[in-house]
């Protein structure tokens, strides 16, 4: 075959150019989540990796195209933790792409060859559950939890937001997966455009019906808040130092909490009262209870751990959260005794932190009983534990971070914008207080509040922070879109068989 397309057949008929192309269109979605934040791409930015699975000569290219796209989508999304992993990312990279193999046969099933309008329109339902699956998988804690779920990357689109308060982020993968896969079709087999289009109105309508006709919170008030953020001050002494400076300057301004970041603290104020009376001192100077995070050891137990502690004008509250779900090769290396050598080529945990056991909701005693919920890091990525908070009565979510050891990469940014994710899907407003930036403030509705910290700025900032009452149905219904997409694919899997047992032909009489 000549000419272009023979040219390209020639070229992805070599196993290695079609895995380097696998692996670049499993990349292109980064682009949609931040620093780019190129959102609107995100509904077209599988169409490749799609077209390429799609016309894999056999089952198992197709399961390996889709592994190496998967692998280069984490890589890419992970791609600024390669100066604390180094050669380990790509070992991760892979053990992760392969949960897209499975996918990748899938597509193959439904989009390959010549699918009639039947096949189209089914592909419509079970692509994007098959790639919820993949995203559930591999949001579990302990296979790297859920960065860079595609939904996420529409954070700062208020039609986008109004859908996550009814169906979660996953709500929203899937209907962006759904509309990359219509497009597939249209440009692989145009002649059954009519479910392609279909799907594509669908996905539309929803939209618009979200926004028109879904709920929203009702206003409740508004609470001042302060967010610390001493940015990077040298050792932890000079940072308590400028953490005190800045939350004095507080005085005087009305401020009813004041939020510190993770690790601001290395020792625990329940284990040294001297610390716990300046801490007191300035809660009594701001008149205001202030939430510190300690990353120290508590009551003489091996290990540490990462606990958010509420001091008020007479010392700590008695009120405090241990964080539960710690960062594989970050905060604790999962079977040391196997994959301790990570150790010696990057930056991954020398101590293993100690994990907390429940979540905590906490009354701001100086915000008229306020309750607020806790999480640190990491947390925020979680959709069950934000809506766990707000299901158990907190008014408030609260996050304390640090990123002060990626702040030249798109890590601050993408951390950052779950907070107005979590926020939407919980009508809850979420206070994102970081170290060193970027620390960031949404209402209910994930709209943004205020001024964004960036990296490397020293500040103290106050905001109003918008309240409100009601529950959103996400809240009160929880993971329905993953369990339809689960049923959809069992329903799909249990037509498949039968009609294979239909179709085979009865054995003849003896």
């Amino acid at each position: 075959m000549h000419g272009p397309l023979g040219d390209r057949a020639r070229w992805l008929g070599s196993p290695w150019w079609r895995g380097l192309a696998a692996a670049l269109a499993g990349a292109l979605p980064v682009l949609v989540f931040p620093a780019p934040s190129w959102w609107w791409a995100a509904y077209a930015a599988l169409v490749p990796w799609l077209l390429l699975v799609r016309s894999a000569p056999t089952v198992r290219r197709a399961a390996l195209d889709g592994w190496l796209g998967g692998a280069g989508f984490m890589l890419a999304v992970h791609q600024w933790l390669l100066p604390n992993l180094h050669v380990f990312i790509l070992v991760l990279a892979l053990l992760l792409g392969a949960l897209w193999a499975p996918w990748g046969i899938l597509v193959r099933a439904l989009l390959g060859g010549a699918p009639g309008a039947g096949r189209c329109a089914a592909a419509l339902v079970l692509v994007p559950s098959g790639w919820l699956m993949v995203e559930l998988v591999r949001s579990w804690e302990y296979l790297g939890g859920p960065w860079g779920l595609l939904g996420a990357s529409q954070w700062q689109v208020p039609p986008a937001l109004r859908l996550a308060s009814i169906g979660g982020v996953w709500l929203l993968s899937l209907l962006i997966v759904a509309v990359n896969t219509a497009l597939a079709e249209l440009i692989a087999r145009p002649a059954a455009w009519r479910p392609a289009v279909t799907g594509l109105l669908v996905c539309a309508l929803a939209g618009s019906a979200a926004w028109f006709w879904a709920p929203v919170p009702r206003p409740a008030g508004t609470v001042r808040i302060a967010v610390v953020q001493p940015g990077l001050t040298g050792t932890p002494t000079e940072r308590l130092a400028r953490s005190e400076s800045l939350t004095r300057s507080l005085a005087g301004r009305g401020v009813r909490l004041v939020v510190w970041g993770e690790s601001s603290l290395y020792q625990d104020p329940a284990e040294h009262p001297a610390l716990a009376a300046r801490l007191a001192a300035l809660s009594r100077q701001t008149g205001a209870d202030l939430l510190v995070n300690a990353d120290a050891r508590r009551n003489g137990r091996p290990g540490i751990e990462k606990s958010a502690v509420l001091i008020g004008p007479h010392g700590p509250t008695g009120d405090r959260y241990a964080k539960m779900r710690l960062v594989p090769f970050g905060e604790y290396i999962p079977a040391r005794s196997v994959l301790g050598w990570a150790t010696r080529v990057g930056r991954a945990a020398t101590t293993d932190r100690i994990r907390g056991t429940h979540q905590v909701v906490m009354p701001v005693a100086t915000a008229g009983g306020l309750r607020i919920g806790p999480l640190v890091c990491f947390e925020t990525a979680f959709p069950d534990m934000s809506r766990h908070l707000a299901h158990d009565g907190a008014r408030v979510l609260v996050a304390q971070s640090s990123t002060s050891t990626f702040q030249e990469s798109w890590a601050p940014a993408q951390h950052a914008s779950l907070a107005a994710l979590r926020a939407a899907e919980n009508w809850r407003p979420m206070v994102h207080a970081t170290l060193t930036g970027i620390s960031a403030v949404y209402g209910p509705r994930g709209e943004p509040v205020g001024e964004r910290l960036g990296t490397g700025r020293s500040a103290a900032a106050v905001y109003a922070l918008p309240l409100a009452r009601g529950t959103s149905p996400y809240t009160r219904l929880g993971d329905w879109a993953l369990y339809g997409a689960m049923g959809a694919l069992v329903l799909a899997g249990a037509y498949t068989g039968l009609r294979a047992l239909s179709l085979r032909p009865a054995r003849e009489p003896r």
